[in-house]
């Protein structure tokens, strides 16, 4: 199956995986934030297929003055985007959910232990987020 995105779809991808991999960073209330979104940056650049093209350009306009707002605006395209893919290519879709996930666990890695209460609710939004679709 071929999938095509349009100039928007596009941006709806970027501000869904790049905005799901701010959302950890902010969640990350102990240890380095900067490493936390180093590794999830990683992560994305590194996808292959169609979502790994369009991941590898970071998004503008995914300024938000709180964690709130900025879930507002990412959780929402997380779905939008897993729905997106699915109406495609199913196969991308998965593609992309697994993509967030792994972006969204290497965040998790420069925290010693186990992940904050913080950060494993943020990653249970992320993920039911991807879910809803």
């Amino acid at each position: 199956m071929s999938v095509t995105l349009n100039d928007q779809d596009q941006q709806t991808l970027r501000i869904a995986a790049w905005g799901a991999v701010s959302l950890m960073t902010a969640a990350g209330v102990a240890g380095s934030p900067h490493k936390a979104a180093t590794e999830g940056s990683i992560a994305l650049t590194s996808a292959t297929g169609v979502v790994g093209h369009v991941l590898a350009k970071a998004p503008k306009g995914l300024n938000a003055k709180t964690t709130a707002a900025l879930a507002d605006l990412v959780l929402p395209a997380l779905t939008e985007s897993t729905r997106l893919l699915n109406a495609q290519d199913p196969a991308e879709a998965d593609n992309f959910r697994r993509t967030v996930l792994i972006a969204v666990e290497a965040a998790t890695r420069p925290h010693k232990g186990a992940p904050s209460p913080t950060m494993a609710e943020m990653a249970r939004k992320i993920t039911e987020s991807l879910d809803a679709a």
